[in-house]
Parts: structure tokens; sequence; C-alpha cells
């Protein structure tokens, strides 16, 4: 009987471990694609925000178990992600202002 125990213990956490492998290889690429500089800035931008959400909806998705919740609790952060990208959107504009208070 422990035997029958032990092996279903290890068949439910191998998800997280492939999940935490993936993981770790995204933030592997993050790490190589800052180092190499093989994009432009803009570029990379883009790819490192791209990676980085990935990154988020698996770890919300699988260590938050939100992945096994019900439809409608994963709807409702919907909204709440809307305003943090709306937000972004109103403050980003005065990070130009940065360039005017560099010192030549």
């Amino acid at each position: 009987m422990d035997e029958m125990t032990h092996t279903h213990a290890e068949e439910s956490l191998r998800p997280y471990y492939v999940v935490w492998i993936y993981l770790l290889a995204i933030t592997a690429v993050e790490v190589l694609l800052a180092y190499m500089q093989v994009f432009s800035t803009e570029v990379m931008l883009i790819v490192l925000v791209c990676l980085s959400m990935v990154k988020a909806g698996l770890i919300v998705a699988f260590f938050m178990h939100l992945k096994f919740e019900k439809p409608a609790l994963a709807w409702s952060l919907v909204p709440a992600g809307l305003l943090v990208i709306a937000l972004l959107f109103v403050f980003f504009p005065d990070s130009f202002r940065v360039l005017e208070l560099r010192v030549p």
C-alpha cells in the first residue's frame, strides 16, 4: 500500500516539475538574450515582456492552482489585469521625462 501511495505522489508532482523546467528554460533564454543583445532595444523589450508574461501565466496557472479553479475565478482576474495595463499606459509617457533630465 505504501508503494502505491508513493507512486501516486510522484505522478501528481510531475506537472509541477515540468512547469518548473519550462520556467528555468525561459529564464535561461531571457538571460541569454539580455547578454547577447542580438536584437534592437525595442524588439528585445517586446520579447522579454512576452516571455515574462508566459512565465507569469505558468506560475499563476500551476503554482497558484488557478488552472484547477472554476473559470469564473480566473475570469475575475481579467478586469484587474486590464486596469494594471491601462495604468501602465497612463504613466508610461512620464518615463520620457528621464531623457530630458539626463546631464550630457
